[in-house]
């Protein structure tokens, strides 16, 4: 039996509760990681292998250990290379230098501006080149996610095809080969996924405010973390200001119940299979989309993204491309949604052809279809946590049911010696608030009037 130890915050086989997610941050931030990471895990996961997430622990403090239990780590990364994420990966290496098993490092990028200036330099650069090498020394090659990465490493004195390879983003491949997205008819009525960024330019977030309008029967998938905050327990805003972006418990989507957290990647999948289109500037997002075989377009906002779109051959709309006059609809009347499929079979057999050159067992192995997917079958036997509604549209029960499970784990995370509040005193608590909004909204009004 082979042990892989894998770079997540969690299993797809641990169905953990919104609160849990929240105090932990099993998802490092974004639950887009969720795609990429049970892509991973269900092409890894065969008979013979035990996959276990090292729940964003590492260091070199953890090498002995590593060392004795597991005989792979699988490094699976987003945008790593970036300002803020530098101290995760000098410990990285410093542990990885440590490790006396393989380390494959499938999928890390470049976090740049829509052009970047490679030629130019980052302040990074040491410590990127310090972990490649140190990788290099445990696998046979890293993968990356695009063209522009690859440009950087190649500048940093990599070899391309040699020491690190173009394999796009593993969640692309998540169910294989095939990737099967549905002509749908798109009507005003049309059930529309939308997904947004607050990093994105004024003109990107006019134009998604305007398909919003345009297709009313839409749905807002957030990503972060705050935001999932704000689903679950209504507050805080994750921000002050945001004419454009869904910031705070008022703004209409949450208001209609608009909004779906999701917190486990097949309930995701599911959902976005009910829909005729998914738009918006979210990488993952949109590829959720994509592999559940529902047409979407995304608006690359930087590098990282821009390199995917176009080794996967995303349907996007650039940014530079949009007007004030620009409508959903003429963009979709244009968009050839099918374009992604005519690249997947041979940007999976890469991805096939980068997994066995650091001899990793997938399931693949044998045939492009496999009957068995051990993944598969022990989620089947899993009740998977459903997506989060705003907390708007709960009952009074559920909304103190959501209170009484967050704020207790908050206050032991915290090892605080506040006592836990009980069902009578949120409801105390939330009849208070209510109160006091009504007596509010009542004198703005007298005054008003006079």
């Amino acid at each position: 039996m082979k042990k892989i130890l894998i770079r997540a915050g969690m299993s797809p086989l641990e169905p953990f509760d919104a609160a849990k997610m929240m105090i932990d941050n099993t998802f490092g931030g974004n639950i887009g990681n969720l795609i990429y990471q049970f892509s991973v895990f269900r092409t890894l996961m065969t008979a013979d292998t035990i996959i276990t997430p090292d729940y964003y622990t590492y260091g070199p403090e953890r090498a002995d250990e590593i060392n004795a239990n597991y005989d792979c780590y699988v490094i699976p990364l987003a945008d790593a290379f970036r300002n803020e994420f530098i101290p995760s990966l000098r410990r990285y290496t410093k542990l990885i230098n440590k490790l006396k098993i393989p380390v494959i490092v499938i999928g890390v990028g470049l976090r740049a501006p829509f052009e970047p200036k490679i030629n130019e330099g980052y302040p990074f650069d040491k410590d990127v080149k310090n972990f490649v090498q140190a990788v290099l020394k445990k696998s046979s090659i890293i993968g990356v996610r695009g063209e522009i990465t690859a440009k950087y490493l190649t500048r940093l004195g990599f070899r391309e095809g040699i020491d690190h390879v173009v394999i796009g983003c593993p969640s692309m491949y998540t169910f294989g080969r095939e990737l099967h997205i549905r002509n749908t008819h798109i009507t005003e009525e049309s059930k529309i996924c939308v997904n947004s960024s607050r990093r994105s330019q004024k003109k990107v977030l006019d134009f998604i405010a305007r398909g919003m309008e345009e297709y009313p029967n839409h749905y807002f998938i957030p990503q972060w973390l705050k935001e999932l905050k704000l689903t679950y327990l209504g507050a805080p805003s994750i921000a002050e200001v945001s004419k454009k972006y869904p910031i705070k418990m008022s703004d209409p989507v949450y208001m209609n119940n608009r909004v779906r957290f999701f917190l486990n990647v097949p309930t995701w999948l599911d959902f976005m299979k009910d829909a005729d289109l998914s738009f918006g500037a979210r990488l993952h997002g949109n590829i959720a989309a994509t592999i559940a075989g529902t047409p979407s377009l995304i608006i690359p906002k930087d590098a990282r993204m821009r390199e995917l779109a176009e080794y996967h051959q995303l349907t996007k709309l650039m940014a530079n491309k949009i007007t004030s006059k620009t409508t959903l609809s003429g963009i979709i009347e244009k968009s050839d949604f099918q374009a992604p499929t005519k690249v997947q079979a041979k940007n999976f057999d890469h991805f096939i052809d980068f997994l066995n050159k650091n001899k990793l067992e997938h399931i693949y192995k044998h045939t492009n279809t496999p009957l068995i997917v051990p993944l598969d079958q022990r989620l089947a036997e899993i009740q998977l946590q459903p997506p989060v509604h705003p907390v708007s549209g709960c009952s009074l029960e559920e909304m103190v049911e959501r209170w009484e499970r967050y704020y207790p784990l908050e206050n032991s995370q915290k090892n605080t010696s506040t006592p836990s509040i009980t069902k009578d005193q949120f409801k105390t608590m939330f009849i208070d608030m209510i109160a006091t909004k009504k007596e509010k909204a009542f004198k703005r009004f007298s005054k008003n009037r006079q």
